[in-house]
């Protein structure tokens, strides 16, 4: 049974990979969680997985080298998948500190915990050994032209403490590949949407007050395009570089969905009217009227597109969800999960974990 260590899987993207592996390999694998439960981490999303024999979670922070040590002398960990790291742009802007120590000194604690256990006595690494490096488009900074993409091959130009942290974290793994031939991958993803998105990003933020009759805020002119992919396509691509993707390569996974800020948000509301029933008194709230200009955020990069062209002719992965197929799913799991939603939005999800982990 191959055994994966998963970091900050209780989050957003790592709680949707951890779902995709057990629905995809079911009892052929363990996975052991770990993730520090910050107000991003949420066990609420792996709440029907906690009683498999084969799925451990263990509160950790990556930085703590003891903790993390403790995880690979303890398990004969064969995959990572790093996904813990603080993302949130705004965060960034009023915090840089909290991100350097997450996503620099995080992703170097993981890289020499895997490293001691994996190197053998010549200086090679124990065979089918692994380490996948979950990174962002933001790395490469802003496109200004249409009809220009980020490939693998573009030149970092970070421009948030955010995105230089994540390619800060990029540049180490990279370095450790060239250094001592370290057995990784590096991956770097358009933006991500889905079952189980912290409502503080865009598209579950605009769904939660939307549905409340509250505002819809939308930087500067509105106009800013990124590039959405359906979180479940982004796991399989995940899996699909592990088993088969050239080790030392990067591979950019994007889903070719580009779209304005506002068009997201006009998608949305027309979704909302569509599929909320006539008795439902949340339909007369949801409206364009809600939708409110806001100063634009400092640093903001003007338009992200990726290219996934090496990772379809390598690996033979591509975006199978169309955007309006993908909102309309995202909507509906989050009309299907509303507690979840008022747990998250209230606070109560953390003060739950809390208490069941404070002692340990």
């Amino acid at each position: 049974m191959r055994t994966y260590l998963v970091t900050g899987g209780a989050g957003f993207i790592g709680s949707n990979y951890i779902h995709y592996m057990f629905k995809k390999y079911d009892n052929e694998i363990k996975i052991i969680n770990v993730d520090k439960l910050t107000y991003a981490g949420n066990l609420e999303n792996l709440k029907d997985l906690e009683n498999r024999d084969n799925y451990t979670f263990i509160k950790a922070d990556i930085c703590d080298r003891d903790s993390i040590n403790k995880v690979f002398e303890q398990n004969d960990v064969q995959r990572v998948v790093h996904f813990a790291a603080e993302s949130h742009v705004d965060r960034s802007i009023k915090d840089p500190e909290v991100f350097v120590r997450s996503n620099v000194l995080g992703t170097m604690v993981m890289l020499n915990a895997a490293k001691d256990s994996w190197e053998l006595p010549d200086g090679t690494f124990k065979p089918d050994h692994k380490f996948l490096h979950v990174s962002t488009d933001e790395v490469y900074g802003s496109l200004e032209n249409e009809g220009e993409y980020f490939y693998e091959t573009t030149p970092y130009d970070p421009h948030s403490p955010y995105s230089a942290s994540k390619a800060s974290s990029d540049m180490l793994v990279k370095a450790y590949m060239d250094t001592y031939q370290f057995p990784a991958n590096i991956t770097n993803c358009s933006n991500n949407y889905g079952p189980y998105q912290f409502p503080e990003k865009l598209i579950p933020l605009i769904i939660n007050n939307a549905l409340q009759g509250k505002k819809l805020p939308v930087y500067g002119d509105g106009k800013n395009v990124r590039d959405w992919l359906y979180v479940e396509d982004h796991c399989k691509g995940i899996d699909m570089v592990q088993e088969k993707g050239r080790l030392f390569e990067t591979y950019n996974i994007g889903g070719h969905n580009e779209k304005q800020n506002i068009q997201i948000i006009k998608i949305i509301i027309e979704c909302l009217q569509k599929m909320l029933p006539d008795n439902d008194p949340r339909k007369a709230l949801v409206s364009d009227q809600l939708i409110t200009y806001v100063e634009d955020r400092k640093g903001h990069d003007r338009r992200y597109a990726i290219s996934p062209d090496k990772i379809k002719k390598e690996i033979g992965w591509y975006p199978e969800t169309k955007f309006e197929d993908g909102i309309r799913k995202t909507i509906a799991w989050f009309f299907d999960h509303e507690d979840w939603m008022k747990n998250v939005t209230s606070g109560d999800y953390q003060k739950y974990y809390e208490d069941m982990y404070s002692d340990r």
